[in-house]
């Protein structure tokens, strides 16, 4: 969220990323690598260095930090997995298929709803969309 709310200043040093995220600088050592290896940030060496967004805060869903952070979005497996367990075990079909239900809503909403849309504010707008369609 730091690195999109300053992506128009260019690289931010990891110790102002930590201040600003209340986050110790070790741990964030380790996120923004993950983040660089899967390509959603480069580092900048030199006095002037740090970290910046690779891409616009507008091209980058959320899906793709929640999965390279937590892993598949489904309670548990991915999709294909899940599709598969629906298909050969008839006993426990039904908790399946809600989980697949589940992991289905869950990346419809991180898949439509980009960084910039967090730094916004549209992203709560877009998630009252979706209970509101869901209560109708």
């Amino acid at each position: 969220m730091t690195l999109a709310r300053k992506h128009e200043q260019g690289a931010i040093k990891i110790r102002d990323i930590a201040a600003e995220s209340n986050l110790p600088e070790k741990f964030l050592e380790l996120i923004l690598l993950e983040l660089k290896n899967a390509r959603i940030v480069d580092s900048v060496r030199g006095a002037r260095g740090g970290y910046r967004l690779r891409r616009d805060p507008e091209e980058i869903p959320l899906s793709d930090i929640i999965r390279l952070v937590d892993g598949p979005l489904a309670p548990m497996g991915d999709a294909e997995q899940l599709r598969g367990l629906i298909a050969e075990d008839a006993d426990h079909r039904a908790l399946y298929e809600v989980f697949l239900a589940v992991r289905d809503a869950a990346a419809k909403i991180l898949e439509h709803t980009t960084v910039a849309d967090l730094i916004s504010g549209k992203a709560r707008k877009a998630a009252a969309g979706a209970k509101k369609s869901k209560n109708t």
